[in-house]
């Protein structure tokens, strides 16, 4: 440390604060890493790794982006699993000012990101947390971008194996727990490549156990969510989901320096409310990714026809977590059907193409990194609510009505925006310009004076030209030496007695005049005043759109769910598929059933098959026939169909008529274990000794 400058003793000490991140230390225009950050950022990166004080016997390893562009890289690296720490200048640099403060403003971590680069429209990026107590565990899941918070409790001898269900049904991104679970979280989810996804797996961060202290992480659950209990949300009595909870969005809120307003229940889940799909069943199935050279031919691909984000992300989630139960699956059919007539659906799925990602952008609202082309597009969006519940079937079953009393227009919200927000902001609010002209006065009033005074300068720079002779003088700025006369070395005979040289060059010298000074200083204080202004209005605008949370998130859960219905709609319409009917039977009869994923892609016309089962007389099938005759095709047929059907869309069948499920299984196209000596058939048997051991 004694051996370092003052920038890199400072360097230091921050990143021995923040261990286990890539620190990005903003220096002017660059974000720079050092040390064994940038030996890791450029490997990662793939940019160039130089160094600082190169002659010493010592030379400190470098590497930096330019911070406009910076979001690209630090996605990237959290993309990789990788936690970054983004620390920027805290104070204006000043004259006398040799070494500025800086502070860490936000910590990006695979689970807690929130900005467009990091994230995949039609994918949700959700934060785990677990927590174990005796033979309770309890698990958290966090989706910060778009503030959905669920928790689940799972008691007994195979209570973390049934997390880990429900972790892989969520495909979290980053997982946080105890440092005492270590060891059992290492073994359970270290291997996990979640959702059947294209992850490389799950990013695993230990914290202190006090951290998952119940009482602690209860009053930071009831400070944040403004309640006296957690009855209502069903984890008053549920210690380790309560600890779950409130690490995952204390984690959360830390990393993001901010209070996630957006963030307003916590649902619980119950194993009992969903169709259990482990991570085997979802890759087998091919759910919502296909496996090998077959990219592109999941179930999710094949009738996902969402047009918004929100619409895509839920759809996700209700085949990855079909329902078990028959009033909502009903209402999930009944609001399918109600969309079936094809102007209707078309109506509102123009509508629909109009709006942007709305979950997101309140989130980025209530995290404070809502730009003035966020709100500009909330308008747009909003724009769309009156013409959407007006295009609402007239015969609303329960599901459409909800989402027509969850639709809010906020016309004041709308009309704010329009009159103070410029059409086409700029990216930046430094570079002027977001603020709409008549909104402020004041800023009208500064925005005049710097017009004003900008064209006086030029004016000065046609008198100047006459009064001297000099036709090529120009008046010019940087930020180093402000407003100067720039005259060639072939004119400084001509220059006046009243000109004071600032710089001289090869070709050139700059001066200045009193007059010129004086003016100067008008420009660059109103420049100045106008972004601090404009910054300060800018705030309140999206302050008080944010006093709107609640209702804007309603209106963009009612609008993904509205989307979610109008796609499985669509999709029956053009596929030919047909409403089930399922009962609290055991019976499970299918009528010239299809494979939806095979049948999108063949060459010809798809084999029905006809498949009948119940728990008496007809409890098990065994289907023969050659190699690539189908046998697997059978399989996988029934269960999607049975998935389908729960998740609340219609089924590829001339008729189905279906028991409610409460898991499903399938080992399709086992493969040996060598390396645990493990023969292909062993594998198999050991699978099917599992699932005769569990199934209820």
């Amino acid at each position: 440390m004694e051996a370092t400058t003052p920038m890199l003793r400072q360097y230091l000490e921050i990143k021995d604060k923040h261990p286990g991140t890539i620190l990005f230390f903003r220096l002017g225009d660059f974000y720079e890493m050092f040390f064994e950050d940038a030996v890791l950022a450029s490997r990662e990166l793939d940019i160039t790794l130089t160094a600082r004080q190169k002659e010493s016997p010592n030379p400190v390893p470098m590497c930096g982006v330019p911070h406009h562009s910076a979001s690209g890289y630090i996605a990237k690296l959290v993309r990789k699993g990788h936690r970054v720490a983004i620390c920027e200048q805290a104070e204006e640099a000043g004259k006398g000012t040799k070494l500025v403060r800086r502070e860490v403003v936000r910590i990006i971590t695979p689970g807690t990101a929130v900005d467009a680069q990091a994230l995949n429209s039609g994918e949700s990026v959700y934060l785990a947390s677990v927590y174990a107590l005796g033979e309770s565990v309890g698990a958290a899941f966090l989706e910060l971008s778009t503030g959905e918070f669920h928790a689940c409790v799972e008691q007994g001898e195979r209570a973390l194996e049934n997390v880990r269900a429900v972790v892989e049904s969520f495909s979290p991104r980053e997982l946080i727990h105890p440092e005492s679970l270590s060891p059992v979280v290492g073994q359970v989810f270290g291997g996990a490549s979640p959702g059947g996804g294209e992850s490389d797996g799950i990013s695993l961060r230990s914290l202190p156990d006090s951290d998952f202290q119940t009482d602690r992480c209860r009053d930071f659950l009831l400070s944040h969510l403004g309640v006296r209990e957690l009855t209502a949300y069903g984890i008053d009595d549920m210690p380790t989901a309560i600890s779950a909870a409130g690490s995952c969005l204390a984690y959360a809120t830390a990393n993001q320096r901010s209070g996630a307003a957006h963030v307003v229940a916590i649902s619980l889940l119950r194993r009992s409310d969903h169709l259990v799909l482990d991570e085997i069943t979802l890759r087998n199935l091919e759910i919502v990714a296909a496996r090998g050279e077959s990219k592109g031919r999941s179930l999710l691909s094949v009738i996902d026809r969402s047009v918004t984000a929100m619409g895509g992300r839920l759809l996700r989630s209700w085949l990855v977590r079909p329902s078990v139960r028959p009033h909502e699956i009903s209402a999930r059919h009944d609001g399918v059907e109600s969309l079936g007539e094809a102007v209707t659906r078309n109506t509102l799925r123009t509508l629909l193409e109009r709006v942007y990602d709305l979950e997101r952008l309140v989130g980025r609202l209530n995290l404070g990194t809502a730009s003035a082309r966020d709100l500009i597009a909330l308008a747009k969006s909003l724009e769309q609510v009156p013409s959407m519940k007006g295009s609402l079937p007239a015969s609303r079953p329960a599901l459409v009505q909800v989402i027509d009393n969850n639709l809010h227009p906020l016309e004041g919200s709308v009309a704010l925006i329009a009159a103070s927000i410029a059409d086409e902001p700029p990216i930046n609010l430094a570079d002027g310009g977001t603020i709409r002209d008549g909104f402020d006065p004041e800023l009208d009033e500064l925005r005049s004076v710097s017009r004003d005074a900008k064209g006086v300068i030029a004016a000065f720079e046609d008198s100047e030209r006459d009064r001297t002779g000099i036709s090529s003088l120009k008046v010019r700025f940087n930020n180093v030496f402000g407003y100067y006369i720039e005259v060639s070395k072939t004119n400084l005979a001509k220059v006046p007695e009243d000109y004071v040289r600032k710089q001289t060059l090869a070709n050139a010298e700059r001066f200045t005049t009193p007059e010129l000074k004086e003016w100067e200083q008008k420009v660059l204080s109103a420049d100045e005043r106008m972004v601090r202004l404009e910054t300060d209005i800018f705030n309140r605008v999206r302050e008080e759109i944010r006093g709107e949370t609640t209702r804007l998130i309603a209106t963009a859960r009612a609008i993904a769910m509205l989307d979610t219905l109008a796609t499985l709609a669509e999709t029956a319409a053009l596929s030919n598929y047909v409403r089930p009917v399922l009962h609290d039977g055991d019976e499970l009869t299918i009528k010239d059933g299809r494979h939806p994923v095979v049948e999108a892609f063949v060459g010809q016309s798809f084999v029905p098959n006809d498949i009948f089962l119940n728990n008496t007389t007809d409890r098990l099938l065994v289907i023969t026939g050659p190699n690539m005759g189908g046998k697997s095709t059978v399989l996988r047929q029934v269960a999607l169909i049975q998935l389908l059907a729960q998740a609340g869309s219609f089924v590829p069948a001339r008729s189905a008529r279906l028991p409610i499920v409460d898991r499903i299984w399938t080992r399709v196209g086992a493969s040996d274990d060598l390396a645990s000596g493990r023969s292909t058939f062993m594998v198999e048997m050991t699978e099917t000794a599992s699932i005769l051991h569990n199934a209820t």
